[in-house]
């Protein structure tokens, strides 16, 4: 444990990666496009509008990223300085990005692509010695019945679980959801990936103490030395993530602490988000952050194609 923490102090600077089937419509649906800033970021286009899962799975069928590179992605990353890599495995719309045999809601199964992305990158970031760590959303779960996010927290109206489709929250159970889909799933991306620097988990807004502690405990039993994000929720967790885009003021010294952050306004991809930080603005909030001792991790939103954003490419060939 004293290896992981010594090299997330050391890194400073990572690339997390928001891709999933939100990419294909890209912040528009029907005629409607999702507000701009934190209250219309493109990897919730289902729940804004409020999309059935019925039509939302079709998107599968058109999802084909002919133009992935996970060696393009690495070497972005390593030209940038950046020295760890997280990628979405699972968003909260319960599409799985690699070939999970416990649910067929994925990229591999459904899809034309039928490539497995988490195992391509994985195997790239060891070629290139990136640490490679991945996203689960352990709580949130649009796609399932008993998906959690129904348990409002304080001074938050709204629940955020599935209420379109399932609408009577009072018979929602996100036990089920937890023991049939995530804990397995948790454990294929522990067991199939080889040595995985960290997992980033989010938003727990259902998931009790128990279950925190069932996870954090199956993540040390097959990864030892994998670091876990404060966002297991609970209280657990061996760093502390701070909320999105905030940038703190603090210094620590002891703590491990990571600042989540976009290039534009958005984490997942949306064709009319142009508002990019420049090159300068990165090295400066890389800069203010390192200097308190908390890591820089920086998103982009990958297309429907693959690609990187020509301009979020630009931009990070420029800071280093």
């Amino acid at each position: 444990m004293e290896n992981s923490k010594k090299w997330f102090k050391e890194a400073k600077f990572g690339l997390m990666i928001h891709w999933g089937l939100y990419s294909l419509p890209a912040g528009e649906w029907k005629g409607q496009r999702q507000l701009m800033g934190p209250d219309g970021v493109g990897e919730w286009i289902q729940y804004h509008f409020q999309i059935p899962v019925a039509e939302y799975e079709k998107l599968a069928e058109a999802f084909n990223p002919i133009y992935f590179n996970a060696e393009e992605w690495v070497q972005l990353a390593e030209d940038a300085g950046m020295k760890y890599i997280v990628m979405t495995s699972k968003h909260h719309d319960g599409f799985a990005m690699y070939d999970s045999e416990v649910d067929d809601f994925n990229i591999v199964k459904r899809t034309p692509f039928k490539r497995d992305v988490i195992k391509e990158l994985a195997d790239a970031c060891r070629k290139h010695n990136m640490k490679f760590g991945l996203y689960y959303s352990q709580d949130m779960d649009w796609h399932e019945e008993h998906g959690g996010g129904y348990a409002k927290k304080e001074n938050d109206e709204n629940a955020r679980s599935n209420n379109w489709d399932f609408p009577d929250d009072t018979k929602k159970d996100y036990s089920i959801c937890f023991e049939k889909k995530i804990k397995p799933q948790v454990k294929e991306i522990l067991t199939k990936y080889g040595d995985l620097a960290l997992i980033w988990f989010d938003m727990p807004y259902s998931i009790t103490p128990e279950q925190s502690d069932e996870l954090y405990a199956m993540v040390k039993k097959y990864q030892p030395d994998c670091l876990i994000n404060s966002r297991i929720g609970n209280g657990r967790g061996d760093y502390r993530s701070c909320g999105d885009n905030e940038i703190p003021d603090e210094y620590v010294s002891d703590e491990l602490v990571e600042a989540p952050t976009t290039l534009n306004t958005t984490w997942g991809y949306k064709t009319f988000d142009n508002e990019w930080k420049n090159a300068d603005k990165v090295r400066e909030l890389k800069q203010h952050l390192n200097d308190r001792g908390i890591n820089y991790l920086l998103n982009v939103g990958p297309d429907y194609l693959g690609r990187i954003p020509v301009p979020a490419s630009e931009i990070l060939r420029q800071v280093k």
